[in-house]
C-alpha cells in the first residue's frame, strides 16, 4: 500500500523475479562478477567434456584415461596465469604491445604460409601432406612447433587485430569518418593479415571478419562502409576457396552443406555432418549420460575439438545444450554492457571487439555442428580441446575483465569498499578512479542515438577518457 492509501496491486512471482534481477543487475560489481561466472563456467563445463570424450580412448592408446585431460589442464592453468596478469595490466600496456603483437602475428603467419606452401608443393598428388621439420621447428598445415608444444598462430593474430586495431581507432578519433583515414593504414593491413590467416585456416579467418565488423561498430563507423567491406570480404572468402589448388576440399566441403548426397564415401565432410545431427538427435530433452555417449569412440571425427558440441547434446541433451548457450548469451550481454559503460575509449572498443569475437566464433562453431553452416573447423571457445586456444581466450577474458573493473560505479564501489590487501596483491590493484566530467566534454550523437559504444572527443580532438 502507498503512502496516500492506494493500494498496489501484485505483481506476482513474474513481477518479483523481474524487479529482483533488475536489482541485481544494477549493483556495482555486477558485470565483474557476471564475466567471471561465465568464463568459469564454461571452462569447467569444457574440462569436464574433454575429460569424457578422450577417456575410453586414451586408456585404449596409454594405458591412462587421464592423457588429454592433463594437457588440457595443464593449459587451463597456463590460460588462467594470462587471465590473471592481462587483467592486471594497464591500458598504456596494452596499447605499447600492439604493434609488437602484430608484427608476430604477421612473421608468424608467413613463416606458416610458406611452409606449408612448399610442403604442400612437393607431396605427390592423392597423398597426405607432410610434417616440414627445421630442426626442432616442425609446420603442419596451420600449426607450428617446437619439439612437443605445438600452437596455432591465428589465435594469436586475432587478439593482435583487437589490440591493435582499437589502438589506431582510438588515435584517429572521429578521422575514421573518412575513407582516406581507413586506408591508411587499418584496410590494408588488416587485409593483409586475414589474407596470411586465410590461406591455411579460412574458419579463423571469418572469424577475424567477425571481429574487425565489431571493432568498426564499435568504433561508430558509418553504416555504408559495412556495405562495401562485406562485398570485399565476400570476394576474398571466394578467391580462398577457388584459387588455392591444394586446398580444393574447401569446395568440396561447401558443396557437401548443400548437397550431402554427393559425397558418398565421406572425404569432404559429409560422415562427420551426419554424424554430428546423429549425436544432437540422440540426445534427447536430458541425454544418455555424461560418459555415456558411443559416437565419441572413434565414429565421430574432432569430437574432441570442433565437434565437442555434439557430444554435448548426445550425453547432456536439451538441458546441457541450453546451459551451454545461456552461458554464452551471458558473457555476450556482460561483454556489451561493460563496452557501453566504460569511459575509456580504447577499452571499450577492445571489449566490443572481444565480445563479438567470443559470440562470433560460438555461433559458427555450433552453427556447423546443427547443419546451419559449413564446416569450418573452428574450435568452441572456452570448451573445446587445445591448448593455444584456450590460453588466447582466457588472456582477452582477462583483458574484459580488467575493462569491468574499470566501470565507474565498479571502481567506486572498490575504493569505497577495498578489499584486503594481499587480495590486490594476488589478485589485482584497484582500478583507477573515473575521471569526473567536465563542462567541455562533448557527447557523441551516434552514441546518443544508437546507444551502441563509440569513440568520443574532447573539444580539442582528443578521445575522452585516460589510459591507465
Amino acid at each position: 500500500m502507498r503512502s496516500d492509501g492506494e493500494e498496489v496491486p501484485d505483481s506476482g512471482w513474474a513481477g518479483n523475479f523481474v524487479g529482483t534481477l533488475r536489482g541485481l543487475l544494477d549493483r556495482p560489481l555486477a558485470s565483474y562478477y557476471l564475466l567471471l561466472s561465465s568464463v568459469g563456467l564454461l571452462v569447467f563445463i569444457g574440462l569436464v567434456m574433454v575429460f569424457s570424450v578422450t577417456s575410453v580412448d586414451n586408456y585404449a592408446t596409454t594405458g591412462s584415461p587421464f592423457t588429454s585431460i592433463a594437457k588440457q589442464g595443464l593449459w587451463a592453468v597456463i590460460g588462467l596465469l594470462a587471465f590473471w596478469v592481462c587483467q592486471r595490466l594497464p591500458v598504456r600496456t596494452f596499447r605499447a604491445l600492439a604493434i609488437p603483437l602484430l608484427l608476430a602475428s604477421f612473421l608468424l603467419m608467413s613463416f606458416v604460409d610458406v611452409m606449408a606452401w612448399l610442403a604442400a608443393r612437393h607431396t605427390p598428388p592423392g597423398e597426405e601432406v607432410s610434417t616440414i621439420h627445421l630442426g626442432p621447428i616442425w609446420v603442419y598445415d596451420l600449426w607450428l612447433g617446437v619439439g612437443s608444444l605445438q600452437l596455432q598462430p591465428a589465435e594469436l593474430a586475432k587478439i593482435a587485430l583487437v589490440v591493435w586495431g582499437a589502438d589506431l581507432l582510438v588515435r584517429k578519433g572521429r578521422a575514421i569518418l573518412s575513407w582516406r583515414q581507413l586506408l591508411i593504414p587499418l584496410f590494408p593491413v588488416t587485409f593483409t593479415l586475414l589474407l596470411l590467416v586465410g590461406y591455411n585456416d579460412l574458419g579463423s579467418m571469418i572469424c577475424m571478419v567477425v571481429l574487425f565488423t565489431g571493432l568498426l561498430w564499435a568504433a561508430g563507423a558509418r553504416l555504408p562502409l559495412f556495405g562495401w567491406l562485406g562485398g570485399f570480404f565476400a570476394a576474398g572468402v571466394v578467391a580462398l576457396i577457388l584459387l588455392p589448388a591444394d586446398k580444393v576440399y574447401r569446395l568440396e566441403r561447401l558443396k557437401v552443406f548443400f548437397d550431402p548426397s554427393i559425397d558418398p564415401k565421406g572425404e569432404h565432410g559429409r560422415y562427420q555432418y551426419l554424424r554430428g545431427l546423429w549425436a544432437v538427435a540422440d540426445g534427447g530433452w536430458f541425454g544418455v549420460g555424461l560418459g555415456q555417449g558411443h559416437l565419441k569412440w572413434g565414429r565421430l571425427p574432432n569430437a574432441h575439438n570442433d565437434f565437442i558440441f555434439a557430444i554435448v547434446a548426445e550425453e547432456l541433451g536439451v538441458v546441457g545444450c541450453m546451459v551451454v548457450l545461456l552461458l554464452f548469451g551471458m558473457l555476450t550481454y556482460t561483454g556489451l554492457r561493460i563496452a557501453q559503460r566504460v569511459e575509456d575509449p580504447f577499452r571499450r572498443l577492445v571489449a566490443a571487439s572481444i565480445t563479438i569475437w567470443f559470440v562470433g566464433q560460438a555461433i559458427i562453431n555450433i552453427g556447423g555442428v546443427v547443419g546451419l553452416m559449413p564446416i569450418t573447423g573452428l574450435p568452441l571457445p572456452f570448451i573445446s580441446y587445445g591448448g593455444s586456444a584456450l590460453v588466447v581466450v582466457l588472456a582477452a577474458a582477462g583483458i574484459l575483465t580488467s575493462a569491468a573493473r574499470a566501470e565507474p560505479d565498479c571502481a567506486r564501489a572498490m575504493h569505497a569498499r577495498p578489499p584486503r590487501k594481499w587480495v590486490r596483491l594476488l589478485w589485482a590493484p584497484l582500478p583507477p578512479l573515473p575521471r569526473p566530467r567536465e563542462d567541455g566534454d562533448v557527447v557523441d550523437p551516434s552514441t546518443r542515438a544508437t546507444g551502441r559504444p563509440s569513440v568520443s572527443q574532447s573539444p580539442d580532438g582528443s578521445p575522452r577518457g585516460r589510459s591507465t
